[in-house]
């Protein structure tokens, strides 16, 4: 039976990538000469750290430039308010990964309003669609992909 995977995952070398371009880039640019201003990365949370919010905002810019300059989705992003204290302001941006259950409801759910001879199925971060036809299971991508939720979606794992 023809089915394929629903899922929301990034490349997280890449990512690595990303965040040391951004960080030669402040480094060589004027504005940001003798601020320490700087990008720390744990995994899938990049801390950014300068003396003022407003240079924050020029940092999350040039990081969202670098990462879609590598093929990441922005909207993956999940960028919490800064934080300042004394002398220096932070804020944490923190890259979301996988189909979390409520997301993978509402496909499903969307799945299913559509009447398509599908049947979609929520595992662990990722979701399941099968089908008897490759065609319906087409239409189910291409419905999904006008759905405008907030994760970047991929579609893996097509076995015909």
């Amino acid at each position: 039976m023809p089915s394929f995977d629903i899922v929301s995952e990034f490349n997280l070398h890449e990512v690595t990538n990303a965040v040391d371009q951004a960080s030669r880039e402040v480094d060589q640019r004027f504005d940001f000469k003798g601020t320490n201003a700087k990008f720390e990365q744990k995994e899938a949370v990049i801390t950014l750290s300068a003396p003022a919010d407003f240079q924050l905002k020029q940092m999350i810019e040039i990081l969202k430039l670098k990462l879609s300059k590598r093929g990441i989705d922005v909207a993956c992003l999940k960028i919490d308010e800064p934080v300042t204290t004394g002398q220096t302001a932070r804020q944490v941006v923190t890259l979301r990964q996988g189909v979390d259950t409520e997301l993978g409801k509402k496909i499903q759910r969307l799945i299913k309003d559509s009447k398509l001879k599908v049947q979609a199925a929520i595992q662990d971060k990722q979701v399941r669609v099968t089908g008897k036809s490759r065609d319906d299971l087409q239409s189910a991508m291409a419905m999904v992909k006008k759905g405008g939720f907030e994760l970047p979606l991929q579609f893996t794992n097509f076995r015909d």
